[in-house]
């Protein structure tokens, strides 16, 4: 089964519309279709953005616990015990890498495929979420 990461920004485009891949994401999260990988300080930055930085989301406070609560549940939590800094041209990334690592993840899904450039090396693929649905034969 594929073990990925879903970056911030996934999140916050799957809060906005329902009509884009990262919503379609977002709703096969705990289908058994693909596992995601979660950490402390991913969940945290998740809140953070859905709270107070992503203008344009249609979601109450409420409903972000919801999300979250729920994320949690069926995530496999882990703890990065080594780190990989500095690595990637991005800085505030280098913990998603970390935790894709630490997990042994097949992908990294997010928009911002340049910023992850480097991933590679440790064996990890860069995916946008519509490349995961076409992974797992999810495309209209």
């Amino acid at each position: 089964m594929l073990l990925v990461v879903l970056d911030t920004n996934v999140l916050v485009a799957g809060s906005r519309s329902r009509l884009g891949a990262s919503f379609r994401v977002l709703t096969l999260v705990g289908t058994g279709r693909f596992e995601i990988a979660i950490s402390v300080p991913l969940v945290l930055e998740y809140e953070e953005a859905l709270v107070n930085g992503a203008a344009g989301s249609a979601w109450t406070r409420a409903h972000v616990d919801d999300v979250l609560d729920y994320l949690c549940s069926v995530g496999r939590t882990t703890e990065p015990s080594f780190v990989w800094r500095p690595w990637l041209p991005d800085p505030d990334d280098d913990f998603i890498l970390d935790l894709a690592v630490a997990a042994t993840c097949t992908a990294i899904v997010t928009f911002n495929v340049r910023d992850f450039r480097g991933a590679d090396s440790f064996g990890i693929a860069v995916w946008t979420p519509r490349d995961l649905l076409a992974r797992i034969g999810d495309l209209p």
